[in-house]
């Protein structure tokens, strides 16, 4: 199986590029807001480490932002308890999918949580500053303090391109992403 990670900054389009490859995608995004919904026992350990800020089920994201503006090591916090999680659904997932050619993970945390191996094929998904910051403030509840509470837990951009094996430039057209995503499978099939 060939495991594609999907790399860039916040807002640079990494989960529209992972669903245009055509594979099965590993969303820790979306993962994560299922465990806010439905899961008791992450509200538990969350609500016993921060019971103050995490208070009710299911976990409303409010709640969780304010955990993280009110002390920056809330946020380490709730990382260390989801991404243990994240880790558990990523191995499911891999295990449903054992016998497809290829999966993409689109895990914001990756390389910072040491989520890759070292056979995965980095992608790194480049796009305009400008073009980046029109996106998130389109975002329903997109909070600048917390966007840059998140960045200071990531590792540096130009790291995460550097060790990329691709970079795809995304200019946010569909035809354009299509090309680059056409090239780079006919590199690694």
């Amino acid at each position: 199986m060939i495991r594609i990670g999907i790399l860039g900054d916040i807002g640079s389009g990494k989960s529209y590029v992972a669903k245009n490859f055509g594979y099965p995608v590993f969303d820790a995004d979306h993962e994560v807001s299922k465990m806010y919904k439905n899961d008791k026992k992450i509200f538990q350990k969350l609500n016993k480490k921060l019971p103050e800020y995490i208070y009710s089920f299911p976990i409303n994201k409010k709640q969780i932002t304010n955990a993280i503006l009110k002390k920056r090591s809330n946020l380490k916090l709730i990382v260390k308890i989801v991404h243990k999680e994240i880790r558990k659904k990523f191995k499911l997932f891999l295990n449903k999918n054992k016998n497809k050619k290829m999966i993409i993970m689109d895990i914001p945390l990756l390389l910072e949580n040491k989520i890759n191996n070292k056979t995965d094929i980095l992608i790194f998904i480049e796009s305009k500053k400008l073009d980046r910051e029109k996106r998130l403030k389109k975002r329903i509840n997109f909070n600048r303090k917390l966007f840059n509470e998140f960045k200071k837990i990531q590792l540096k951009v130009g790291y995460k391109k550097s060790k990329s094996n691709f970079i795809i430039k995304n200019n946010f057209t569909k035809n354009k992403i299509k090309i680059s995503i056409n090239k780079i499978l006919k590199q690694i099939i």
